[in-house]
């Protein structure tokens, strides 16, 4: 028979864990609460539109019954993105698909313009278009430092800056900025990344400060890993199957990396409800809320965990750009991959 002590430590216990698991699903339903801004009727633009978060976010807006514009590069991939908005219930003449060089700022300019004059005025904008580079600081040259800030810095400037004047006017809109948990937290291996996306982070909370008081509304998103298949599309340099086998397995792990349809989901949620900022991920939130109050001890774990990841590449090729489909190996092509490949032939990213 157990001690009578036992039973008050027992019930203690069992109180803490009903009171834990309470709370995390109050926190839960806090988090996606709805807000009250319908996309229904709304002129929606999204940058990098054509595949893997930014399709998932057409898609969730078509159902919803907003008139879509999707930019990227590639017109082949916007057509395929285009048949599948369809299919989704769009009717053909609320889907318009632009090719578009999102850094020049003449070509962002006349985007908008045509969005305007064929759908109307943008009523939200979401900046998600973006690259990552993936490898050691010493494969990366200047060249991976300008493509990543010309992305994920300027180009959503430019995309800001047009469609500001017409919301403006109507003294409405949302901007939505995809930046990255890279944007808060410094990660190995990814400087050229981290650096621009932490430019995203102060340019959209700069932009929100001095926009609400105007009616318009400027989300930040932070996600963690994120399961939409576009790792493949990654460029990687130094020990390229090494580096491609960390990031794609790291990207495909349950309970680290988020289903994408979840993550549009929590993010026009936030964008209904106006937030200001969304980290998404449970362990996306641990590591920024622990950056945010010991910044210097976190960057020391990080230095510990990037001695766990490839060495700098000393062959001629080590600082050469290949992307993530071109540096596949067995450990890529395994079951630990097994997500994000489903991922890539359900959001077109398999081009």
């Amino acid at each position: 028979m157990p001690a009578p002590d036992s039973f008050p430590s027992s019930s203690s216990n069992w109180l803490l864990a009903a009171g834990l698991g309470a709370a995390a699903v109050a926190a839960t339903l806090w988090a996606n609460r709805r807000g009250s801004y319908e996309l229904t009727g709304r002129v929606v633009l999204i940058t990098g539109g054509s595949r893997g978060l930014g399709l998932v976010l057409a898609r969730q807006a078509v159902v919803e019954g907003a008139r879509v514009a999707i930019c990227a590069r590639d017109e082949a991939e916007l057509e395929r993105a285009r048949q599948d908005l369809v299919s989704y219930g769009a009717a053909a003449a609320d889907v318009l698909t632009l090719a578009r060089d999102l850094t020049d700022a003449n070509e962002v300019r006349t985007m908008v313009a045509e969005v305007e004059n064929r759908l109307g005025p943008v009523d939200v904008l979401v900046n998600n278009a973006g690259i990552i580079t993936a490898g050691p600081l010493d494969n990366m040259e200047l060249r991976d430092f300008e493509d990543s800030m010309d992305t994920h810095f300027w180009a959503p400037l430019h995309a800001m800056q047009a469609v500001l004047p017409s919301m403006r006017r109507r003294g409405a809109g949302r901007i939505v900025n995809v930046s990255s948990l890279g944007g808060k937290v410094a990660i190995p291996h990814m400087v050229p990344y981290s650096a621009s996306k932490f430019a995203l982070v102060g340019l959209s909370e700069g932009f929100r400060a001095e926009l609400r008081q105007e009616g318009i509304r400027v989300t930040t998103v932070c996600p963690g890993l994120l399961r939409t298949g576009s790792q493949g599309q990654a460029v990687v340099k130094g020990q390229h199957k090494k580096e491609f086998a960390w990031f794609s397995i790291a990207d495909a792990l349950p309970g680290f990396s988020m289903d994408a349809e979840q993550a549009a989901r929590q993010i026009w949620n936030a964008t209904r409800r106006g937030d200001g900022e969304i980290i998404l991920s449970l362990p996306a939130k641990f590591l920024a809320g622990f950056h945010g109050i010991l910044p210097g001890i976190t960057t020391d774990v990080l230095s510990w965990m990037n001695r766990a990841l490839p060495a700098t590449g000393e062959s001629e090729a080590a600082n050469e750009r290949r992307r993530g489909y071109e540096s596949e190996s067995a450990l890529t092509r395994s079951p630990l991959t097994a997500l994000t490949r489903k991922a890539a032939r359900a959001n077109n990213e398999l081009g």
